[in-house]
């Protein structure tokens, strides 16, 4: 090979060395770990909506995208199992769902990027020095559970007018539920109303929950009680019960209202957490963002199988009616 052809071989290599790395990285997968309570058929809207907006981000699954879906059902004891092994599967994101899937993936690592979704207090949690600058390896999306069921009382207020006493079903274990259930017990007397908390670790099941309330009962939301949805509409208008819930599914089965954060966009939002990270950013520097979009949804046949009549200024302020 004479001098020149070698010189031209040698610079061709040279060029397309650094397209053939760009073009393996590219085809390089990126393995993101989903823990979360419940189930994936429950859990269908918000994977839904998380799918969906990493796919507009650029990523499709089985090619430059892996997700490792863990489903602990009920079984809280399984999250920090779970946890380790996407940890040890080498995920270079674990979303967790919950302040006790965050707990547990926080247990399991302190290096890989965490991003949580759905939690009432990061910082108080301990799973970030501050909302502008969490510091460590988790970041994502807070929840203010304790503030979201203070407006949900105020908005139930409104409808059941009638009502003395609100029952409230809730669940000790759950670590998001004390906190509301003590801003709820603060801002009843102000609008003229009475707590009465009933768990659901103590009431003898559902059933024995639900029967025992009053004629006001508001839901404090978590996975086994989405879970239930179609049982708990049942029971409550069985019983002429008046609901509140956190989700917006249980009004579309019979529930009589919901109000909170839109969860579908929660999830969106946690899919941009995700892509940052993926492309090089780290949670230490990504403020926790809280919820921009709430939904007020109000069932019209429920109302009226209940015989109350819902005022005009709170169908005013719906978004969604179900009739």
């Amino acid at each position: 090979m004479d001098r020149r052809r070698f010189l031209l071989t040698a610079l061709a290599g040279a060029l397309a060395a650094p397209v053939a790395a760009e073009a393996q990285q590219a085809k390089r997968s990126h393995r993101v770990g989903f823990l979360a309570r419940g189930d994936d058929v429950s859990a269908r809207p918000v994977v839904s909506a998380f799918r969906g907006e990493l796919r507009a981000l650029g990523y499709t699954e089985g090619e430059n995208l892996i997700i490792e879906w863990r489903w602990a059902g009920e079984h809280h004891e399984r999250l920090l199992e779970m946890a380790t092994g996407l940890v040890r599967a080498g995920m270079d994101v674990i979303v967790s769902v919950g302040t006790a899937e965050t707990r547990a993936a926080r247990q399991a690592t302190s290096t890989v990027p965490l991003v949580m979704v759905h939690v009432a207090d990061p910082v108080g949690a301990g799973f970030a020095s501050s909302i502008a600058r969490p510091g460590g390896n988790i970041t994502g999306l807070a929840v203010l559970f304790p503030e979201v069921s203070v407006k949900q009382l105020e908005l139930f207020r409104e409808l059941i007018v009638a009502a003395k006493v609100v029952t409230v079903l809730w669940n000790p274990s759950n670590p998001s539920h004390p906190p509301a259930l003590r801003a709820l017990e603060q801002a009843a007397p102000a609008l003229g109303l009475k707590l009465q908390p009933v768990s659901r670790q103590e009431s003898g099941g559902l059933d024995q929950a639900v029967t025992t309330a009053g004629k006001a009962l508001l839901v404090l939301g978590e996975p086994s009680v989405f879970a239930e949805r179609q049982r708990l509409a049942e029971l409550a208008l069985k019983h002429h019960i008046a609901t509140m819930f956190l989700l917006k599914e249980h009004v579309e089965v019979g529930g009589l209202m919901a109000f909170g954060p839109s969860f579908p966009d929660l999830f969106r939002r946690a899919a941009y957490y995700v892509d940052k990270i993926l492309r090089g950013a780290k949670p230490a520097d990504l403020p926790v963002e809280q919820p921009t979009k709430f939904e007020l949804v109000i069932n019209l046949k429920t109302a009226k199988a209940l015989g109350l009549t819902i005022p005009p200024s709170l169908l005013a302020r719906a978004d969604q009616i179900i009739e």
